[in-house]
């Protein structure tokens, strides 16, 4: 495995949750689409991943953003994600993130821009306050009321839904959605994900559900809802999450609960907001979620030789 000798980084958080954007020092992923080079970053540059994001240099709740030339016309980039587990089909934060970054660095104003990602290109508008509005690939509940023998937890029901990428939406009675629970939240996530796998409930062409989503009321006025979301490397989400909120809402319009237009309003597990609406177009219903991003820094970081943990480790279960 051979390492660069430095990587160029800016790092932000959209409503709590990190995002890392690789500028310069990892070499570009080859294929002429974005899913080929999302491959090929885990065919051959796994290795940066997790040097990049894991410890000592990330955390296990960090996300990586690798930008890419872009693969569709009008595009202005393209971009893979990337967690503690692996490459992410799209990440509704990170995007926030991401263009976030680029304002940052100059080399974007408000106004709408295009990225390409591995389930599609989607939108994101800049607005002058510097928040960011993501139009994200369509959304699709493709089961709801699917209930599972979960152990330690009994029989639990929820939906399945994707938003770019796979989720169990779902709420449990205790423990109350709050940070001083954390480690029995993600218990219990945990054991549903292994439950789902272990009874071979899975998503369309057999997709693996790699999110699990606990809700409860809402511990600020101006939110419809509060979420704990689990991550596919056991890390949990501290944003809102802009992929599970579109499946939220994807199950939510199955249901007849959400008409297109209707504003959904998300409160994350440590606080934050984002606001959501879906959007009817032919047979799609196109998710758009709102939120905002902070930078909180810029970076090189280095892979000595003689560094032993040059490569990282993480420390999630």
């Amino acid at each position: 495995m051979s390492f660069p000798e430095a990587v160029e980084v800016v790092d932000s958080h959209t409503e709590g949750e990190p995002t890392r954007v690789i500028l310069a020092g990892w070499p570009q992923p080859s294929g002429e689409t974005m899913a080929a080079r999302r491959q090929a970053l885990l065919s051959t540059q796994d290795h940066l991943r997790r040097a990049v994001v894991c410890e000592p240099r990330g955390h296990d709740a960090m996300v990586g953003a690798l930008l890419t030339p872009p693969v569709a016309t009008g595009s202005a980039a393209g971009v893979i994600f990337f967690d503690n587990a692996g490459a992410i089909g799209m990440c509704g934060h990170g995007l926030i993130g991401v263009v976030r970054t680029l304002e940052f660095l100059g080399r974007l104003s408000p106004g709408r821009v295009r990225l390409d990602t591995p389930v599609g290109s989607v939108g994101a508008e800049l607005h002058p306050d510097g928040v960011v509005t993501v139009e994200n690939v369509p959304a699709v509940c493709h089961a709801l009321d699917v209930s599972l023998e979960v152990p330690g937890l009994g029989p639990v029901t929820g939906d399945i839904a994707w938003g770019g990428n796979w989720f169990f939406l779902t709420r449990l009675p205790e423990p109350a959605l709050e940070l001083r629970f954390v480690n029995r939240l993600v218990d219990a996530t945990a054991r549903i994900k292994s439950a789902l796998a272990a009874a071979g409930i899975r998503g369309a062409n057999g997709a693996e559900i790699d999110h699990v989503v606990l809700f409860g009321p809402p511990t600020r006025d101006d939110a419809d809802s509060r979420n704990f979301v689990l991550c596919p490397g056991l890390a949990y989400d501290r944003s809102p999450c802009g992929t599970g909120t579109s499946a939220k809402m994807a199950a939510l319009a199955a249901r007849g609960s959400l008409a297109p237009g209707q504003p959904w309003r998300q409160q994350g597990i440590t606080g934050g907001l984002f606001t959501g609406w879906l959007e009817q177009r032919g047979g799609d219903l196109v998710p758009f979620i709102r939120g905002r991003a902070f930078v909180t820094g810029r970076a090189t970081l280095f892979f000595e030789p003689r560094d032993p943990l040059r490569g990282g480790f993480t420390v999630a279960p």
